[in-house]
């Protein structure tokens, strides 16, 4: 049987723990046990495992039940390959070495169950923005993050700021808020949630996705 579909798609024999399959698909050599989003495994081979974990204990079952924000997460553990996506989205890799990284919730896909987690509020911020709820990553270990398209990564040298569903990523150490443009809202962006910005200052990075995300259809019953 011959056809171009097996050439460049064959599966990834790298011997990594982390690794791209391709740019929208997440191949993890598993060995022990590692954490992902609830639903974006897609195949795996071997002898592997899946349970709920629910939002992470009673704490941050609770700050999920106030925020409306959370990371539904799914404990995998054996030995074998797998492979995690999430609609297609790009997929990219950031490296933890003792270090801090925080990232929206909705852009989660896996991590090393090495590094501690938790829900972290936007300091400055009220109910009325919304999406001002994220989880922070920190030690050693691998995180993999969805972006909806190509993102940018923003280097934070001067005041910076990003619409509050299109910020994926940001150094941990950077001082964040919530800027409301008063009447801004039909004029920036894509709808009167463009009224509120995530406001980033400090020495750091961020990144942005090149979208505000997928969209889900209005229902009509």
């Amino acid at each position: 049987m011959r056809s171009d579909l097996f050439g460049t798609n064959l599966e990834s024999t790298s011997g990594d723990r982390f690794g791209l399959q391709n740019p929208r698909m997440l191949r993890v050599a598993l060995d022990g046990e590692v954490m992902a989003r609830q639903g974006a495994m897609i195949a795996y081979q071997g002898q592997v495992d899946f349970a709920y974990q629910g939002s992470g204990g009673m704490g941050k079952f609770l700050k999920k039940a106030i925020t409306g924000e959370g990371l539904p997460l799914m404990k995998v553990t054996g030995r074998g390959d797998v492979f995690f996506a999430d609609d297609a989205s790009e997929v990219h890799l950031v490296n933890l070495d003792n270090d801090s990284l925080t990232v929206n919730g909705r852009n989660v896909l896996a991590f090393d169950s090495t590094l501690a987690w938790d829900i972290k509020r936007v300091e400055g911020a009220s109910m009325m923005a919304g999406g001002v709820f994220n989880t922070t990553f920190t030690g050693t270990g691998t995180v993999a993050i969805t972006t909806h398209g190509e993102p940018v990564v923003l280097n934070v040298d001067a005041p910076t700021y990003a619409d509050i569903q299109s910020a994926v990523a940001w150094s941990s150490s950077l001082t964040t808020a919530v800027r409301r443009t008063a009447g801004a809202g039909a004029l920036i962006g894509r709808g009167s949630g463009e009224a509120f910005q995530l406001a980033f200052s400090g020495q750091g990075f961020v990144v942005v996705q090149a979208s505000e995300g997928r969209t889900v259809p209005t229902h009509s019953h």
